[in-house]
């Protein structure tokens, strides 16, 4: 890559992963959603003041199959491909019914997961596809079902200050009694010398049971402080008979999915050495949730901050139709129904008396006007705080992740297809700042800290800016994380697409991944 101006930071050693749909078209087909198109995982390498760029589409079996064949013939969450009707469809509904559940795609197009020293790429389903971050090639497809009784897991884990990583996924009927899993990959789970897979030492930290048997919650992530599991079970709602039978409905997998505006959500706090949950009922109100931004405990409290939604209306939005309209078709059209991300702050307290008076705010900290009232049967209403309006994608500067924290970085959603602004909010000052150009679409920041920091904000933000005008390249952008001032960009000559999140690999971390067999 070359630079157009600016200097890179000398100490900025490493490799930026990211990961997203890159192929929207196979043949005469062409996927109906956004979140469909095939992985396109793209690397930035940081190395001495100079930048290289790399990238791949996931040789995933779904690419192999759809390449293969040259048009779609595998599904994907709001792509939905009909059997053959010449073939007998009667075996094959007797076979679907009786998993319960059917085989996904393993086309993992969300991020970049970190087990062990092993890194993978993941979407939300059973498999993953480990990759080398240096060659960006496919070492070998992983089945989480192998290793731990689960059907779907998340693409956004937790790393504690060891490197041991945590995940959350759900295991359904054909494993017995249906649950919520969290579960605990040690960092030291990686064998290279007798070539076994880091998922082999997972260890399960809890179950949580389903509120509702056949409508689990729909969980994108969730969160995590130093003793505390923070998992949010929230009205957007997996129907599992209608997943189980969706390709003899005629439906897509993503109409499984509803939203009860009328039910509660739940609030589980889990010890994560114990494993058991705590026993008082913390609830909220209805709402949709995709991201955690943060967690910490403070002062015989659990305080957590996530980005918020009053319905589920956003993935329609990224359905390609919607997408390809002209800005102001895209605005007219989505402005009824677009439900704007709202960062809010949950505050749980940890110690609760039973015989606290009905409406008795149980929070006692002064720097947040969150709310938790106590109820009638002992349960406990959690009115958030607003903290910003209009921030989703959020980061931080992960050495504060679970601990008490003032920044987080994001990208501004208003009125257009795609964010066009990267912002930084001071929840301390409640003071925002950000970077836009015009015509430039700028992906999710990453933050990453200078060396020996002390400050939370002392490092820079990288995000990778694509363009829509042609005579503008797409570059690799270098802001000053304080100041969001601009120190460097680098010119890419490459198409970069639009992607979805990533992680930074520090220089000391990357070492030539060896083949194993899985």
């Amino acid at each position: 890559i070359t630079w157009k101006y600016g200097c890179v930071p000398e100490w900025l050693q490493g490799t930026l992963l990211r990961n997203g749909p890159g192929l929207f078209k196979v043949g005469d087909t062409e996927y109906n959603h956004w979140f469909d198109g095939m992985a396109l995982i793209h690397s930035f390498t940081f190395k001495d003041g100079d930048v290289y760029y790399r990238s791949k589409f996931l040789r995933s079996d779904t690419f192999k199959k759809n390449t293969q064949a040259n048009k779609i013939v595998v599904s994907e969450f709001g792509t939905m491909i009909y059997p053959d009707p010449c073939k007998n469809i009667f075996s094959k509904a007797f076979s679907y019914l009786l998993a319960a559940i059917p085989d996904f795609t393993d086309n993992n197009l969300i991020n970049i997961i970190r087990y062990g020293e092993d890194y993978y790429a993941s979407s939300e389903v059973n498999y993953i596809n480990q990759i080398d971050p240096m060659t960006l090639d496919v070492i070998g497809k992983m089945n989480y079902r192998n290793h731990i009784a689960l059907n779907m897991a998340t693409s956004h884990p937790h790393y504690d200050d060891e490197g041991n990583t945590y995940n959350m996924g759900t295991a359904l009927m054909r494993f017995g009694m249906p649950n919520y899993v969290i579960f605990k990959v040690p960092v030291n789970a990686s064998d290279k010398e007798h070539k076994k897979p880091a998922l082999r030492k997972v260890k399960q930290v809890c179950n949580i049971p389903f509120r509702s048997t056949l409508f689990p919650s729909y969980f994108h992530s969730f969160g995590m402080t130093e003793n505390y599991i923070i998992f949010v079970e929230q009205p957007l709602k997996l129907d599992i008979v209608r997943l189980a039978t969706a390709i003899f409905r005629s439906v897509n997998w993503a109409s499984c999915l509803r939203y009860d505006k009328e039910d509660i959500t739940l609030i589980h706090l889990v010890d994560k050495t114990t494993g058991k949950a705590v026993s008082t009922k913390f609830y909220t109100d209805a709402l949709v949730v995709f991201h955690h931004i943060n967690a910490f405990e403070d002062d015989g409290h659990v305080v957590f901050d996530m980005v918020t939604y009053k319905d589920s209306n956003l993935y329609e939005m990224f359905y390609l139709a919607n997408l390809r309209k002209e800005t102001h078709e895209f605005i007219e059209s989505n402005n009824v129904n677009f439900s704007p991300p709202v960062c809010q702050r949950f505050v749980l307290p940890l110690t609760v008396d039973k015989d606290t008076p009905k409406g008795t705010n149980l929070v006692r900290l002064k720097d947040t006007t969150a709310k938790t009232v106590m109820q009638g049967d002992g349960s406990l209403y959690c009115l958030p705080e607003t903290i910003f309006e209009g921030l989703e994608l959020p980061g931080i500067n992960y050495k504060f992740n679970g601990k008490k924290y003032r920044y987080f970085y994001g990208s501004r959603v208003e009125w257009t297809p795609h964010p066009n602004k990267i912002g930084k909010g001071d929840i301390v000052t409640r003071k925002y700042i950000e970077w836009t150009e015009e015509d430039c679409y700028p992906s999710e920041p990453v933050f990453v800290a200078t060396p020996g920091a002390v400050e939370e904000d002392d490092g820079v933000i990288l995000s990778s800016v694509v363009s829509l005008n042609p005579k503008k390249s797409p570059f690799m952008l270098v802001l000053n994380a304080k100041t969001f001032e601009e120190i460097a960009r680098a010119s890419i000559d490459a198409s970069i697409h639009m992607d979805l999140h990533g992680h930074f690999i520090p220089t000391q971390e990357t070492s030539t991944t060896k083949m194993y067999t899985i």
